[in-house]
């Protein structure tokens, strides 16, 4: 096989393209995996896991040249100085905002694996059959059966902690054992429970953290240090380095090039299929062109749309995946910053162990079981207990001994939760080509143009006042309303422009994640989704890549690839 040439390209080394790159090994494929970053390796690059905060010259914090450089980082959490090379450049890597949209990216070998919640949550038939139920946008072209096995498959090799609670809007999985919720958070959810009639629940979150080890992928359980988005030597949470890649790596059939911008596919009009990629290397400004059988696009949603605009342009203006009208369209997030928090009485003789990297979650109530909103679909909540640190105000003292000794024990048990509410898939929320800005490598940008609508708008005023109304039964005391805005992109959870679907009029992708207008390329991470649900998304992206890539391999062996 000449040098250039594999049985399978992987655009993308994230969640979703180091899952692609480990199923597609592990069945025999010689598999190139293309990333635009530089590489990350395991344990070996992760320089900032074991400091402590007085061991940074900002104790972890932003600086005004930072605030400077990073224009969009700056608005929330991400820019900061603990892991800032972790986040892609705003310099570097703009983007056009014809309506405000927060794009926090990851460019790197792992992505965001190695920065993400881990929340991992199963969808449901009310989340799969939800679209044709309200007749908006398109139909799902799958069911929670057809999903099921290989949720139970990404969770038996991700290592997802949960517990079973029997809901029918969040099935149960493959769980490893739950984290345990503190002793404030065990009472709130016994009186949420009681003062709801169990209509309401609060379990503790389901997260991509193991709580046993797993010495077949050098993994050791979980340190209860909450240091995750700074790499963990110990394997303790599920990311591309930590299981996906040395699986891969394992069976000697992958080649990772980082430093590998793909810039469009490859694409045969004769065969009309692909037949490889192009990649501008991003330390030279090279091009190559690499040769598959089939690719997948893993490069996290907008990336992986910008590669099929791109791409075949001289056949479909609008790019590889057009010929429906809907590449571009219904570009969806999860809606958040809007909750309720307080502090609980009591409780002062205890504590608990570590700095659990987890919270509780309130699963979705809202129009299920004769709870009526009017507006559609709903929200979950995550949020948990706490106690006040060395860094609160102690009202009595604000200088001199007794200050001291006061933050020397710890303070009061605060309690919040925060929403996450599902957005609708609206044609008129897109991305196109802005042809007339270009990034560090003189490639077009992406311009978004999308907001929330009338129907989230809506929600979000629920969201903060059941929070309130559920924390003060619970018996929190001093509750407030948490009120921040709605910006599309703060979820880092873009879904959707790329999206599956029953017919190639109204759709991308077919259910098994092809693209309609050529059947060996397939979109399995965030671009493929048809609807949003409210919980989490990577678990599901994890169960999609699995799932497509033994249809993938099934169909190359009878050569209808």
């Amino acid at each position: 096989m000449p040098e250039n040439t594999f049985d399978a390209i992987v655009v993308g080394s994230g969640i979703s393209g180091g899952w692609a790159a480990k199923e597609l090994t592990e069945k025999g494929l010689k598999v190139l995996l293309l990333e635009r970053g530089k590489n990350i390796e395991h344990v070996k690059d992760y320089v900032n896991t074991n400091k402590n905060p007085w061991e940074y010259p900002h104790r972890g914090g932003r600086t005004q040249q930072m605030i400077k450089d990073y224009p969009v980082l700056k608005r929330d959490y991400p820019l900061n100085e603990v892991n800032l090379d972790w986040w892609a450049s705003d310099k570097d890597c703009p983007y056009t905002e014809v309506k405000r949209f927060d794009w926090f990216r990851g460019y790197q070998v792992g992505g965001r694996s190695l920065l993400w919640g881990r929340q991992s949550y199963r969808w449901s038939d009310i989340d799969f059959e939800a679209n044709a139920k309200d007749g908006i946008a398109t139909d799902w072209p799958i069911r929670y059966k057809d999903i099921d096995p290989w949720y139970t498959y990404a969770e038996g090799f991700a290592g997802i902690s949960g517990s079973m609670e029997g809901l029918p809007q969040l099935p149960d999985g493959n769980f490893l054992p739950a984290m345990e919720m503190n002793c404030v958070e065990k009472d709130v959810a016994a009186r949420i429970k009681q003062q709801y009639s169990g209509k309401r629940s609060m379990i503790i979150g389901r997260t991509a953290n193991i709580t046993q080890p797993r010495p077949e992928q050098n993994r050791t359980n979980c340190q209860y240090r909450n240091k995750c988005w700074n790499g963990c030597p110990f394997g303790g949470y599920f990311s591309t380095q930590s299981a996906t890649l040395p699986a891969a790596l394992k069976t000697g059939n992958l080649t990772l090039r980082p430093f590998s911008i793909v810039t469009e596919v490859l694409y045969d009009k004769n065969t009309k299929k692909a037949k490889g990629v192009r990649v501008l290397d991003a330390e030279t400004n090279k091009t190559y062109d690499y040769f598959s059988k089939i690719v997948f696009l893993n490069a996290s949603t907008l990336n992986t749309t910008w590669i099929l605009m791109n791409s075949a342009t001289d056949i479909w203006p609008g790019g590889l995946g057009s010929s429906s009208g809907s590449l571009g369209h219904n570009l969806m997030d999860h809606h958040l910053g809007v909750g309720a928090g307080g502090w609980v009485e009591g409780y002062e003789d205890k504590y608990y162990y570590g700095k659990r990297p987890n919270g509780i979650y309130i699963p979705r109530y809202q129009n299920l079981f004769g709870d009526k909103r009017d507006y559609l679909r709903g929200f979950g909540y995550q949020g948990g207990a706490n106690r006040e640190g060395w860094g609160r105000e102690v009202a009595e003292f604000s200088i001199g001994a007794e200050f001291k000794e006061a933050i020397t024990e710890p303070g009061r048990w605060t309690f919040g939760i925060g929403g996450f509410g599902e957005i609708l898939p609206y044609h008129d929320n897109k991305v196109s080509l802005d042809k007339t800005k270009k990034d560090k490598w003189g490639l077009p940008v992406l311009a978004i143009d999308c907001e929330l609508k009338e129907n989230e708008l809506k929600m979000r005023k629920d969201m903060i006042a059941d929070a309130v109304e559920m924390l003060t039964k619970a018996g929190v005391k001093g509750v407030y309303e948490r009120n921040g805005d709605g910006t599309m992109g703060r979820g880092i959870h873009e879904m959707g422009t790329a999206r599956m679907g029953r017919d190639p009029k109204s759709s991308v992708l077919n259910e098994w994640n092809q693209v309609w207008d050529a059947k060996n390329v397939f979109v399995t991470d965030g671009a493929c989704m048809t609807s949003a649900a409210c919980v989490n998304p990577s678990l599901t992206y994890m169960a999609l890549t699995a799932r497509a890539c033994d249809f993938a391999v099934k169909e190359l062996k009878k050569q209808n690839l």
